[in-house]
């Protein structure tokens, strides 16, 4: 199999902050909620938050008081994480780097990585990232992991689905690809009277893969929810794992 197309510079750039962050803002006190919850976070903690975007749940988790890192590829995203948290008086330690090659080890509680941040590379590189984060979290520490619900995903996938923002759109066409296990998607970013076409796929888990997956990279425990904080249903929208070293 070749390696899988994931232009993340084209993605995710200002055109996805145009389209997507204020939709993601609204519900990011409430992901903030679960996640505290789900990793049993308190004031002090030192998490990182890995792939983290924009800085919607970095600064929110570092405004309860946690310690907080967020690694991210993009720099524009980074530059807007800071101004955020520039703005809430909020501190967090904002990294430029690749999720498969972290610079830290035996520091963190926690380790976040939501909103399908997860299943960017090819399964080696996938299987690296996991194998990072358990190596940057110290004994006992934890990670959560939210994407799509495979099954869920499966009964609802759409050949294509369209976002509007005052006149402007954005047209995402998928293909699912069962033998690499991935989402095949062209984005297609209708702006200002522009046009710009975006290639991506992202690799699509079962929970008993993922738990395996996880397992391997030295994590003891792990369990499965739903968005809603309960335990994972076929019905679920989303997946959050939960690991434990």
């Amino acid at each position: 199999m070749t390696t899988p197309q994931f232009d993340a510079e084209g993605l995710f750039g200002d055109d996805y902050l145009y389209f997507f962050a204020g939709h993601l803002e609204e519900r990011s006190d409430a992901e903030t909620d679960l996640i505290w919850r789900l990793l049993g976070l308190e004031p002090g903690m030192e998490v990182l938050d890995l792939a983290c975007g924009h800085g919607r749940i970095a600064n929110r988790l570092a405004g309860r008081g946690c310690r907080v890192t967020g690694l991210d590829s993009t720099e524009l995203f980074l530059d807007h994480a800071r101004r955020d948290a520039a703005e809430r008086g909020v501190r967090v330690e904002y990294v430029r780097g690749d999720m498969r090659e972290l610079p830290w080890r035996d520091r963190f509680d926690a380790i976040v990585n939501w909103f399908t941040a997860f299943g960017y590379f090819d399964d080696p590189g996938n299987q690296r990232v996991l194998a990072q984060a358990a190596a940057a979290l110290r004994p006992g520490g934890r990670i959560a992991l939210e994407m799509n619900n495979y099954l869920r995903l499966l009964r609802d996938y759409l050949p294509a689905v369209v976002v509007e923002r005052d006149g402007d759109l954005v047209i995402d066409q998928h293909h699912l690809d069962p033998l690499a296990g991935r989402s095949l998607s062209t984005r297609t970013y209708l702006r200002g009277g522009r046009s710009r076409r975006v290639l991506y796929s992202v690799r699509m888990f079962g929970f008993p893969e993922l738990r395996d997956w996880l397992r391997a990279a030295g994590f003891t425990e792990v369990a499965g929810y739903g968005e809603d904080g309960q335990p994972l249903a076929a019905e679920s929208r989303r997946m959050i794992a939960v690991g434990r070293m």
